[in-house]
């Protein structure tokens, strides 16, 4: 494999990327156009079709880079089939990383990949009967909390906010 054009390819990746993150923060997906990326980039639509099918490849793989980062942060967790379920772990990497996190939710993705996590806590606090409505309830609730943390500007620090999911959840009707 030639070096030089890997890296090149790699440098024209994370332009179109960076590129497509800016303009999410301001437009919605579908009025983002291949030419106004080339524009940013200063690159040319040969080189961005040899990367992506289209504007809707690109933000699959943009959320599947977003993805690997968020399941990077609880990799020992996965690795060795344990849950801590430390929400501050993550909340702190939403307020450091608050463009990623936005993106992510704008690109549609609206539920993070929890599933691990919020199992295990839901079936801390609720009998298994109806286990796949309490984890629904939860993904959605902590979905929305993260959302309006996020519009905020993350005012709160990260353990507030992990007190306010903690003390939602333990709170049994």
């Amino acid at each position: 494999m030639n070096t030089p054009n890997n890296k090149r390819r790699k440098e024209s990746i994370d332009k179109i990327e960076k590129a497509f993150i800016v303009l999410l923060q301001t437009k919605e997906l579908d009025n983002i156009s291949v030419s106004e990326i080339c524009k940013i980039t200063s690159l040319n639509r040969s080189t961005f079709y040899s990367n992506y099918i289209d504007i809707y490849d690109l933000a699959d793989k943009v959320c599947k880079h977003l993805e690997e980062e968020f399941l990077s942060l609880y990799a020992n967790e996965i690795k060795t089939e344990t849950r801590s379920n430390d929400f501050s772990r993550l909340f702190h990497h939403i307020k450091e990383n608050q463009l990623f996190y936005k993106t992510y939710f704008k690109i549609g993705n609206i539920n993070m990949n929890i599933t691990g996590l919020d199992t295990e806590m839901a079936q801390k606090y609720f009998d298994m009967k109806y286990i796949d409505y309490h984890i629904e309830f939860f993904k959605s609730g902590l979905n929305a909390v993260l959302k309006k943390w996020l519009n905020s500007g993350c005012k709160e620090s990260p353990e507030e906010i992990t007190e306010v999911i903690k003390s939602e959840y333990s709170r049994k009707f």
